[in-house]
């Protein structure tokens, strides 16, 4: 199989080029480097950089292709906020050019890495792909539209199409940007600084935490699965924790203890959110194999970052 990863020197898809290589795939990956980097990438894959928005590279890119994940985009949901258009061109207009080039080109099957984000605030859980989405930021409103396009075109021009649901993934190399860091490693870079984790609310908000190898299984497994065509899926752990729970599970791990401090005066968005992972199980044999405890120790022994006593307590951001 000849794939092509889109974003693919980012967290989610370094992980995915260098497992599938490893795997015996030959692999390219297009990636602007706006997050990613190529250092992340195992020798051998053949790495291009540049905009998926560029469909004559594209085209270049796709010849002989069978594959396509799709994971370029924009992800910071307060970034999203404030600059809502740029998120539409690259996520919803950067879909769009990849699968007219795929339509073009000839690709067998495009797999989307959606978002649970999507799903926005809900009456019950956990939450079921068959529910209507209540996107409530400007991020989740590009990344379902970028399923709605997926779906049609994939329908008009014939080529397969499935989109996984991601919740939030996390793992080694995750980036720390200045602002707006992922939770686990800003909560653990904070831990280990016993510095002060500001949660918003009261800390019971709920979250669905997946560890970045279940993640790259799920991916792997919608490329070849049978049945999947135009079905969109959840990836997470169907366990949920609270903030507050998460908190004392990162100072268990690294045997620190951060000040907690709560600012009930800003939302601490969606208050619950968790996969049910039915029809992943059906359709992906999809078992995530990592729990919560597990995936925070990875992430401490094998992030260089956490791992290296000298460097505990000053992690550097960026």
């Amino acid at each position: 199989m000849r794939v092509l990863v889109t974003g693919g020197a980012g967290f989610i898809g370094a992980h995915l080029a260098n497992q599938l290589q490893l795997r015996g795939t030959s692999v390219r990956v297009l990636d602007d480097l706006s997050s990613g980097d190529p250092a992340n990438l195992r020798s051998g894959i053949n790495f291009t950089r540049g905009d998926v928005r560029d469909v004559p590279k594209l085209w270049s890119l796709l010849q002989g292709v069978d594959v396509v994940f799709h994971l370029a985009a924009l992800v910071s949901v307060p970034a999203s906020v404030l600059y809502p258009r740029e998120y539409n061109d690259v996520n919803v207009g950067g879909t769009v050019s990849l699968l007219e080039a795929c339509r073009d080109v000839g690709v067998h099957r495009v797999v989307l890495a959606s978002s649970a984000t999507v799903y926005g605030d809900q009456q019950s859980r956990p939450v079921i792909e068959e529910m209507t989405p209540n996107p409530a930021v400007p991020y989740a409103v590009s990344k379902l539209a970028a399923e709605k396009y997926l779906f049609t075109i994939g329908r008009l021009s014939g080529f397969e199409t499935v989109a996984l649901r991601i919740f939030n993934a996390y793992g080694p190399g995750q980036p720390l940007p200045p602002t707006h860091a992922p939770v686990i490693p800003q909560f653990m870079h904070q831990t280990l600084g016993r510095g002060t984790i500001i949660v918003f609310g009261d800390g019971q908000q709920t979250r669905d935490f997946v560890y970045i190898d279940d993640v790259v299984d799920a991916l792997i497994s919608a490329a070849t699965a049978a049945n999947v065509d135009q079905q969109t899926i959840n990836v997470g752990s169907g366990q949920e924790i609270s903030m507050s729970q998460l908190i004392e599970a990162i100072s268990k791990t690294v045997q620190a203890r951060a000040h907690v401090l709560e600012n009930h005066d800003a939302s601490g968005g969606i208050q619950h959110l968790v996969a049910d992972l039915g029809k992943a199980r059906q359709l992906l044999k999809y078992k995530p194999h990592t729990s919560l405890a597990d995936g925070l120790r990875k992430l401490y022994q094998q992030d260089s970052r956490f791992s290296s006593r000298e460097q505990r307590g000053r992690v550097s951001i960026g």
